[in-house]
């Protein structure tokens, strides 16, 4: 499942409604009033507004000005997370996020990496194929974890078949699935990635990887 590091999601959609909610508020408090203070002006001497229904026209009036209140507090405290989001985002540069993705990088030269896998149902059989930017295929795990609704990881040694060391770089990892009938059961893979920068636009945080993806922030499934 992935996670919101920063709350950015939230904070957006929770900004937008109390802004909304706290304008319509603002309407009702006023028609309120007006409504009120036109009853006591026109109200017959002779008959007089019950004190009963006088005494439960304030409350509604004072439940509908602490609502407004409430409002206000909750737009003022969107407005702290978002800022409080934006500088965490900020402090994920130079570290690495793990993201769905089909690449995978190697940091140096022989180096190892962490792969992973999302399932989507149970399946038969499960293989996860490792290859060169040319479709040369390099490595190949097989009877890996088949059950679904949790994400398994696998762990690339950074060597081909033949035991030698890979060079620094990305490659591609391609996922087969399959269940009992030979059919393809829904996957994502997923690893981790150097994030380089981070933009901040209309309440969401979008980290810029360093293989030249981009990710929202609350798509990221792990922080390393």
């Amino acid at each position: 499942m992935a996670i919101d590091p920063f709350g950015t999601t939230s904070v957006s959609a929770t900004t937008s409604s109390s802004t909304s909610s706290m304008s319509q508020l603002s309407e009702d408090y006023e028609s309120f009033i007006t409504l009120l203070t036109a009853q006591i002006q026109n109200q017959n001497p002779l008959e007089p507004m019950d004190s009963t229904t006088f005494i439960s026209q304030l409350a509604q009036l004072s439940q509908v000005e602490q609502s407004v209140a409430t409002n206000a507090n909750l737009e003022g405290i969107s407005s702290q997370l978002a800022s409080m989001g934006a500088i965490t985002g900020l402090s994920l540069i130079g570290r690495s996020v793990v993201t769905s993705s089909d690449e995978v990088t190697l940091e140096s030269d022989g180096a190892s990496a962490e792969m992973s896998y999302y399932l989507a149902a149970e399946a038969e059989s499960v293989t996860l194929t490792v290859t060169a930017e040319d479709g040369t295929v390099l490595r190949t795990y097989g009877a890996l974890d088949t059950s679904a609704g949790a994400r398994h990881s696998v762990t690339w040694d950074g060597m081909d078949y033949e035991g030698l060391p890979l060079p620094a770089g990305t490659y591609k990892m391609t996922l087969e699935a399959v269940d009992s009938e030979g059919n393809t059961v829904a996957s994502q893979t997923y690893a981790p990635q150097k994030v380089a920068s981070m933009t901040y636009e209309n309440g969401l945080a979008t980290l810029h990887l360093e293989n030249g993806e981009t990710v929202l922030a609350g798509l990221v499934e792990e922080i390393i």
